[in-house]
């Protein structure tokens, strides 16, 4: 058992100080006082002064690694579990991105399965930049249907020199599909799509929902704040579809793209709903930059960790309430991709929760209810590590 006392608790919805009892996987009790009988074989954690959030959701993570813009020396590597538990992330979903050719959606899979052996959450998309797509039964919605980790299809490129240029009819298709198997499995069933640099990006969704029963919500486009006229137009669609954020790719273009947290501000100013709002590290995947003619000229790679830095200057810097802004990686994301028993703080649910101080230092963090961060050492790592 680990009793967290005297937390400042947002479940993100700020609750107050309280004390809160983990048992086993779950959040057992959440009250003013829980008192400690001297038998109880429990850790106990002071909290005073600190703020406790729900673990954080990175949902668009290249956990099996990625890249090979550059050719086969620029593929990147597999995520390491001690880059989650950096960054206060306790769910990852996994996803291919431009290498749907050499790299295979069963080796996600397997990442994902290893992930949840070292004690924390993930899950995956199936498929990816390329339509058709690759899957690992023959058919997204079988995917998504009958493997247990797999909630959607992605990321689909659009708008990009790299994508395959799907035809309006191909992605209506690739999304009913999608649709009916997360029906049939209990899954979100969503499409992540990759926006390209292309003028008008979200063009091809909003004529994919004109010629179908469709939603925009069957989509979540990402790297929205990837340059001004791409998120100019997201302050629209974000009113009426989701919005993902990319938070890595911040510090190498600063001169393209728009600051993570900046961007979380004004999409609120323009309206959009924070429950439309998610943002996601891209991490382990490659940053590649192309010059007019094409040619790459830049690659880097993006890491978890700058989920929580983009949080901390939302927060400090643009001055959005706590509650509102980690709301972007917890219980957004968790209702969107309808991750059950994520992205709150309430008794019942899993129990994943960070505790930070005003400076977004992860000085706890709790994963299924192993406590694998303590004083902001790790107490546990990935294998090979």
């Amino acid at each position: 058992m680990i009793i967290i006392k005297n937390c400042e608790l947002y479940s993100p919805d700020y609750l107050g100080k309280k004390d809160m009892l983990i048992a086993g996987e779950k959040i057992v009790k959440i009250s003013d006082n829980i008192d400690i009988p001297a038998n109880w074989d429990a850790e106990v954690i002071d909290a005073n002064g600190k703020n406790l959030i729900p673990g954080l959701i990175d949902a668009h993570v290249h956990i099996a690694g990625a890249g090979g813009e550059g050719g086969p020396a620029s593929r990147t590597p597999e995520m390491q579990l001690s880059k989650m538990l950096e960054a206060g992330v306790t769910s990852v979903v996994g996803c291919l991105g431009t290498d749907g050719m050499t790299r295979t959606v069963d080796s996600v899979l397997m990442k994902a399965k290893g992930l949840r052996q070292e004690g924390v959450s993930a899950w995956i998309y199936t498929g990816a930049y390329q339509i058709p797509t690759p899957t690992i039964l023959g058919d997204v919605g079988k995917d998504i249907a009958l493997i247990e980790e797999v909630i959607g299809v992605g990321e689909i490129a659009l708008s990009d020199h790299r994508s395959s240029f799907p035809t309006i009819h191909e992605l209506v298709k690739l999304t009913e599909h999608a649709r009916v198997g997360g029906m049939l499995g209990g899954k979100a069933g969503i499409v992540n799509i990759h926006m390209g640099d292309a003028k008008n990006p979200f063009k091809p969704l909003y004529e994919a929902v004109e010629i179908s029963e469709l939603k925009l919500t069957q989509f979540i486009p990402t790297h929205c704040n990837r340059n001004d006229y791409i998120f100019e137009d997201s302050k629209e669609y974000g009113k009426k579809g989701y919005v993902d954020l990319t938070s890595s790719s911040y510090p190498y273009f600063p001169e393209y793209e728009i600051k993570p947290s900046k961007a979380i501000k004004e999409l609120l100013e323009a309206g959009v709903p924070v429950e439309h709002i998610t943002m996601t590290s891209d991490g382990c995947g490659s940053l590649p930059d192309f010059d007019d003619k094409g040619n790459l000229v830049k690659l880097e790679m993006g890491y978890p960790k700058s989920i929580i830095t983009e949080l901390a200057d939302a927060v400090n810097v643009e001055k959005i309430p706590l509650e509102t802004a980690i709301k972007v990686n917890t219980s957004s994301v968790a209702n969107i991709l309808k991750l059950n028993k994520k992205g709150f703080i309430a008794e019942g649910m899993d129990a994943d929760v960070v505790l930070i101080d005003k400076d977004f230092n992860v000085l706890f963090l709790v994963a299924m209810g192993q406590l694998m961060v303590k004083d902001g050492e790790m107490l546990k790592k990935g294998s090979y590590e």
